[in-house]
């Protein structure tokens, strides 16, 4: 897969996981945040089960078994995906769709400030004003002047540093393994169950809720989890970390465009100012390295 392709593909994912703020926004009249994170977490692993089978074979044929420690970073992977997801999940009961889209964007300019700091990998230049542009418009987005810090945007603010790890790290230790199926099976297997043991403790658990959230549970279980969390394991692969997060943050235009037709939300002229700003920072992040490669080759 080239970076074009893999570009392409977290695009689909940002389509996705935008849409789906709308489930989590409305699956939360039937259950508390921890039990839907679970469920569709859980869900998400079923879907994936069978290539993880399928991979788990393949490798156990080229003698690359996954070991102990590999299996630990598994782990460490589903923790980082339940820190997001859930306190992701707990700021949407108290907080809009589209200031939920705008503050979860802010977790762009923490991965190439992690990357720095972290891994000691300095990106492109064209990396750091393509975020900034990317926070400006997403608060543009969200309306501006009339956003206001509630205690459901200050979760959302918080759930940015697990998601801006788990970009950072997913895609280098998907790669390390060569296993990219059971990486992400094993992460949706681990957040699920950590989060329902959660539950247990802390939520009521019935089967009517669950009949209620049914359907937010199968659309962000099977899509946002199964199909668009595993794309983004497989193209972060072959795609930088930053620029990922670039690439990924076009959610908040989605969550805002389904906000509006599902939700009532608006848009003014900020807002399109916004997705302007966002679009061009994600074209500039792609296209500016990829000039200077063409230069150079040249």
């Amino acid at each position: 897969m080239t970076r074009v392709h893999a570009n392409v593909l977290l695009m689909l994912v940002a389509l996705i996981w935008g849409s789906a703020f709308v489930a989590q926004s409305q699956g939360m009249a039937h259950v508390g945040p921890l039990t839907f994170t679970a469920v569709r977490f859980l869900i998400g692993s079923l879907v994936v089960a069978p290539l993880m089978w399928l991979e788990w074979q393949k490798l156990e044929r080229k003698a690359q078994a996954l070991q102990k420690a590999d299996g630990l970073k598994i782990t460490g992977l589903g923790s980082l995906l339940l820190a997001g997801a859930a306190m992701q999940q707990i700021g949407i009961v108290s907080t809009s769709v589209t200031n939920a889209g705008f503050l979860t964007a802010l977790y762009v300019p923490l991965v190439p400030v992690l990357s720095w700091l972290v891994l000691r990998r300095l990106p492109h230049w064209s990396v750091w004003p393509g975020a900034l542009a990317c926070v400006v418009g997403a608060y543009l987005l969200s309306g501006a002047q009339g956003l206001s810090i509630s205690s459901g945007d200050l979760w959302i603010i918080a759930s940015t540093l697990p998601w801006a790890f788990h970009v950072l790290l997913v895609g280098r230790i998907a790669d390390r393994m060569s296993a990219p199926f059971l990486v992400a099976g094993g992460q949706f297997l681990v957040c699920g169950l950590l989060a329902l043991g959660w539950a247990l403790v802390f939520e009521p658990v019935n089967w009517a809720g669950l009949q209620g959230a049914a359907w937010t549970l199968a659309y962000t279980g099977v899509m946002s989890v199964g199909v668009a969390f595993t794309a983004q394991v497989v193209a972060q692969r072959y795609a930088h970390a930053t620029d990922a997060a670039i690439v990924l943050s076009a959610e908040t235009l989605v969550a805002a465009m389904f906000g509006h037709l599902l939700m009532g939300d608006r848009l003014d002229a900020a807002g399109i100012a916004g997705c302007a700003l966002i679009f061009f920072s994600m074209m500039g992040v792609q296209l500016l390295p990829l000039m200077r490669s063409f230069q150079t080759a040249r």
